[in-house]
């Protein structure tokens, strides 16, 4: 009888595809995946270590999956990812329990590793953080089938002050295009029908192999695949945000006219010690052309409050872009300060209160501006990717262009018919709300 393996995956949808990947490794290996933690005799612990309550979550997860090792049926855990990468002496120090530790470029060890580790061995498996990574033709994606995550490059060369992934994740790499193209079509075959690109920055994608920003490219490449309904962009850099790129989103139907683009600030002078490129006139330039050119794009930003020497005035400054630019999604995270990080040793870090209260005040405009936009789509007809249904209503929930699975809104419709997740419908909206929207299927 296989041994039983599972899963826990924390963090972004990056580390959601190395875990995929992994996957694809254990089960070629002859693993039997479980759903259940407490049924598994291998767990695998897939690590983020971005923030403060990322690093608890993730701290949180591997104590609990190690009383599972005490009580339960699991003979051997492992820790991959993030917090492996910058912590590995603590966590094997002070988590007995754990058997293994993966960095963030040896995932492709994972079944050499278990092996070892079931045989009673301590293993550690680690890479150079500035390997390539290629692609895992066994990837087996978490997903519900008919979307999943295409990442194009790994690591960054930004050295945001605030940020510690270029020292765990590397300098920036670029897969190669036949590379990408390939997984496109294997995952497309596989019954995807929505391509989200993903990288630190996906906007860089080439300039290190190719010595030229190749993503519009690879866009017109992608858009050739037969039976891809759609691809969806995230974590665009503005100052990377070419005439070429928006040209190419403007003019391919298959591309979503929708960008993420975190920014993190609009004041100059926090800009410039958060160690960003952008200036806010710059910023405002880059919405401007992106909505005269593409006037249906949606536009979702990041913000952070709080960062160390935030004054009020600056604070204003940013609450003054963010009611001019009326953006269609925003987040807004607090300051964490890292360590190993540049901006963690500023010596005018924010009290926490201050940083919540800020937050609060820009998720409050936002969720005014949001209701504006929303019942302006009222009446509106648009094409719907079915999600799912809540049976007891007799609704159906899914997602416009505007919309990224996870942390968007959804629409819901309610209707008699059957539909599979997965469809694609068209739908005439009815009702508008902060967030979500209501519509009628049009036959």
């Amino acid at each position: 009888m296989s041994t039983s393996i599972a899963f826990v995956s924390l963090g972004c949808d990056k580390n959601r595809i190395d875990s995929e990947n992994m996957l694809g490794i254990v089960k070629k290996e002859g693993f039997e995946i479980v759903s259940d933690e407490s049924q598994a005799e291998v767990i695998v612990v897939n690590t983020c270590c971005f923030i403060q309550e990322a690093q608890e979550e993730s701290i949180e997860n591997i104590l609990q999956m190690s009383l599972y090792k005490k009580e339960g049926n699991c003979k051997v855990l492992i820790v991959t990812g993030c917090m492996a990468e910058r912590y590995k002496k603590e966590i094997l120090k002070e988590i007995p329990e754990v058997d293994g530790i993966i960095g963030t470029t040896g995932y492709d060890q994972i079944a050499v590793v278990i092996k070892k580790a079931l045989q009673g061995e301590k293993v550690e498996a680690f890479e150079d953080i500035h390997r390539i990574m290629e692609m895992e033709e066994t990837r087996i994606l978490s997903t519900p089938g008919y979307y999943g995550y295409l990442k194009i490059a790994e690591g960054c060369n930004n050295h945001c002050s605030y940020c510690i992934i270029p020292k765990i994740r590397g300098k920036y790499r670029s897969r190669s295009m036949e590379s990408i193209l390939k997984e496109a079509e294997i995952l497309v075959q596989q019954g995807v029908k929505e391509l989200i690109l993903v990288a630190q920055d996906t906007t860089g994608y080439g300039q290190d192999r190719y010595g030229t920003k190749k993503l519009p490219e690879l866009l017109t490449k992608l858009c050739q695949i037969k039976d891809l309904h759609w691809i969806r962009l995230l974590y665009c850099y503005p100052e990377e945000i070419t005439d070429e790129l928006i040209e190419v989103m403007a003019k391919e139907p298959k591309i979503c006219k929708y960008i993420d683009m975190p920014i993190q600030h609009a004041n100059n002078e926090i800009l410039k010690r958060m160690g960003r490129r952008s200036n806010q006139k710059q910023l405002r330039q880059v919405i401007d052309k992106l909505r005269r050119q593409i006037p249906e794009i949606c536009i979702r930003t990041t913000l952070i409050t709080g960062f160390p020497g935030e004054t009020q005035e600056q604070f204003e400054d940013v609450y003054t872009f963010v009611k001019d630019m009326c953006f269609d999604r925003l987040g807004v995270f607090t300051y964490s300060q890292e360590e190993g990080t540049k901006a963690a040793e500023f010596p005018d870090q924010i009290q926490e209160e201050i940083k919540q209260e800020r937050r609060g005040l820009l998720m409050e405009l936002q969720q005014g501006i949001s209701i504006k936009l929303s019942q302006k789509m009222t009446g509106r007809e648009m094409e719907v990717l079915i999600e799912g249904k809540l049976p007891e209503q007799g609704v159906y929930c899914g997602r416009t262009y505007k919309d990224a699975p996870d942390i968007d809104g959804m629409v819901f419709i309610p209707i008699q018919k059957e539909l599979m997740s997965g469809e694609f419908i068209k739908v005439r909206i009815k009702e508008a709300y902060e967030y979500d929207l209501v519509g009628e299927m049009i036959e």
